[in-house]
């Protein structure tokens, strides 16, 4: 929406001695996509402008098609019209993305990589630094108020605690951004979600496999680098984002004792119920099948994680993702990777392996018989 702002493909139109305010018309949209690389050919550029129509993020002016034409039609985004639906999750998310662009933009930012037990964060900062900001800033009134939005973040996977082990308090507690907004998406990748998902499925979840050669750290995850930023700009209503932070408002947890099981930990422990050596798994006789995958990655990745070593093991598999559908499951053996046996291998070097080879990943994984 930005972009087709600053392209001039959004502005003031006349159609039929009636002006309508910042629309854009649907073919030269379809253009514009093919155009700028967003969509391979008219056909996917149609899906990908039906699928914001579903969502309720663009319309037609009238609202007398309900569907996309690839025409001379005049559409618009409901962002512009203010007839964007502003539920609480949506309210919560987009002031996380302002909050988020203002800190990255700061002089002296507190978002810092730090490190905590041996293990580096990106994106981190205390929550008493946290607050101190968000007051000095004028986004919260009280350190109350700035304590039930940085809760309210929390409880909708913007921000966590860098082990996940505590909810959000005005203290020294160490605390990141779970989301980097600034990770440039591709709209194709609209047409690889069946379903809407939560945020903790993001694509900045454990759940996702990059193609990229990122730096060896001790992480849970191996999660993309941001390619070349855009602009983020506010457009909502000052008074829509602030009434977030209400007084009394019952869905913030007043809980001071709130723990949360560790989701994807730095370290997390094995889902094997007992370590499997090579020798076992290939013992003739061991109850053990072996399964041939094809999975073929989406614009976000292949949907699972490896862990463990020599044989390395399936430690988390995304319900939603590429991986899932190839009939993966958590607790598999790896066997080999394109062709390539892995036994002997530790989950780093697989995963070099599956991140430096094509697209289309063919695997061996080994089964427990039930």
């Amino acid at each position: 929406r930005l972009r087709l702002h600053d392209g001039k493909l959004i502005k003031d139109r006349r159609y039929h001695l009636r002006t309508y305010p910042n629309c854009f018309v649907a073919k030269e949209l379809t253009d514009w996509l093919i155009d700028h690389k967003e969509a391979p050919d008219r056909e996917t550029g149609i899906r990908l402008m039906q699928k914001l129509m579903d969502h309720y993020i663009i319309h037609h002016v009238c609202d007398e098609h309900s569907d996309y034409k690839d025409a001379k039609l005049l559409y618009r985004f409901r962002k512009d019209d203010g007839t964007f639906p502003l539920s609480k999750d949506v309210k919560v998310f987009m002031r996380g993305q302002s909050l988020y662009e203002k800190l990255v933009s700061a002089e002296d930012p507190i978002l810092k990589v730090r490190e905590e037990n041996s293990v580096k964060y990106q994106r981190t900062f205390l929550g008493s630094e946290m607050i101190d900001w968000l007051l000095q800033e004028g986004e919260a009134a009280s350190r109350k108020e700035a304590v039930e939005l940085g809760r309210a973040l929390l409880e909708h996977g913007i921000v966590q605690h860098v082990s996940n082990r505590h909810h959000f308090f005005d203290s020294n507690i160490l605390y990141q951004f779970w989301i980097n907004f600034r990770r440039r998406r591709r709209l194709t990748e609209l047409l690889n979600e069946n379903s809407p998902r939560a945020l903790s499925e993001s694509p900045d979840s454990p759940f996702c496999l990059r193609k990229l050669n990122p730096e060896q750290g001790n992480t849970s995850f191996l999660s993309v680098q941001p390619n070349k930023e855009i602009k983020i700009v506010s457009a909502v209503r000052r008074s829509s984002i602030t009434s977030l932070a209400g007084n009394s408002n019952p869905y913030f947890s007043p809980a001071p004792t709130l723990v949360f099981p560790p989701v994807a930990e730095c370290n997390p422990k094995s889902v094997l119920k007992r370590p499997v050596t090579n020798e076992e798994l290939l013992s003739p006789g061991a109850p053990y099948i072996k399964k041939t995958l094809t999975i073929v990655g989406d614009a976000v990745g292949w949907g699972f994680v490896v862990r463990g070593g020599r044989p390395c093991h399936i430690q988390a598999v995304d319900p939603g993702g590429p991986a899932a559908a190839a009939g993966m499951k958590v607790c598999q053996f790896v066997f080999s990777v394109n062709g390539m046996c892995v036994l002997h291998l530790d989950y780093q070097t697989i995963s070099s392996l599956i991140m430096t080879g094509p697209r289309t990943l063919v695997m061996e994984v080994m089964e427990a018989i039930e």
